[in-house]
């Protein structure tokens, strides 16, 4: 099976959750700067919430992929809001691709709300949910 990750952060903390992936899926965390190269089966695709939206720079990702993506699986974190989900699914599904019905979310610090997060146990949970995804 083919995996790929790319994530978008400003923070640090959605890349903390790629990392935590990586090491559990065997694919190495990349920026959305990256583009996909080549097939994949699962694309983990990470961000978190900015002005109450998905960064640009998922949007212009998501657009430019060029290759086959079997499906694509969201994990994120906010400080307020619940997920990314529903609006990397309207992009993922604007591009013709299939999007999970699964999806991660954790808190994360934003100034001075959630400090520490995500945390071990944050992490440890986005782990599982990755091991589960490929099972």
């Amino acid at each position: 099976m083919k995996i790929a990750i790319r994530y978008y952060t400003k923070t640090g903390n959605t890349k903390k959750l790629a990392e935590a992936i990586s090491q559990v899926v065997g694919a190495e965390a990349k920026t959305v700067d990256e583009p996909l190269s080549e097939d994949v089966d699962i694309l983990f695709l990470g961000s978190a919430v900015y002005a109450a939206g998905i960064d640009e720079k998922v949007k212009e990702f998501i657009k430019s992929i060029d290759v086959n993506v079997g499906e694509v699986v969201n994990f994120s974190s906010a400080a307020l809001i619940e997920s990314t989900y529903k609006q990397v699914k309207k992009e993922v599904e604007a591009k013709g691709l299939k999007m999970s019905e699964m999806e991660f979310h954790c808190r994360g610090a934003f100034k001075f709300v959630h400090r520490g997060r995500p945390n071990d146990e944050d992490l440890r949970n986005a782990q599982e949910f990755a091991k589960a995804i490929i099972a």
